[in-house]
């Protein structure tokens, strides 16, 4: 595996679910990974409700956008080490062919952009994915990566989509 590993999160609007695990393996993993995000038919604007999580997080708003998934399957694109579904209706849809072969794994989160309710109920569905989402990245990041073959770190990134909710168990 490279020294800094690349980490595609996918989703279909790529609105909130794969912006949040953009951001936080971006901030969590700073120098081993760099990561992005991508959507099979995104919406082309971030669900607002995941600026504030960001935000929290260092970044600007304007780091963030909504985009295609094939941006990451042309000539050029960074060489992808790790694609990794968030939701459930992108990981049941045939994706492009990355090149590279990267490892792939389904991480299935409820999708905050669903909720309803108040300002505050919608929060809290956000802060939800997010932490989630968190406690998935963490257990990225406590992979051994360089002790792994590449048949063990398959497993090992798939398991931790398997978890209840993310947090180890």
């Amino acid at each position: 595996m490279a020294e800094r590993l690349n980490v595609l999160f996918l989703c279909t609007g790529n609105s909130a679910r794969s912006i949040l695990a953009e951001a936080l393996l971006n901030r969590l993993g700073e120098g081993r990974f760099r990561a992005w995000s991508a959507g099979s038919m995104p919406r082309g604007e971030v669900n607002p409700h995941a600026f504030p999580l960001t935000r929290a997080l260092g970044f600007s708003d304007e780091q963030f956008r909504s985009k295609p998934w094939d941006e990451f399957a042309v000539a050029g694109a960074p060489q992808l080490d790790f694609v990794i579904t968030v939701c459930d209706n992108a990981a049941g849809e045939i994706c492009p062919i990355w090149p590279g072969q990267p490892i792939s794994a389904h991480w299935g989160i409820p999708d905050p952009a669903a909720a309803t309710g108040t300002e505050a109920e919608i929060a809290v569905a956000f802060r939800e994915a997010a932490r989630q989402l968190r406690n998935r990245i963490d257990l990225l990041l406590a992979l051994p990566m360089a002790k792994l073959d590449r048949m063990s770190l398959q497993r090992g990134v798939r398991d931790i989509g398997d978890t209840a909710d993310g947090a180890s168990e």
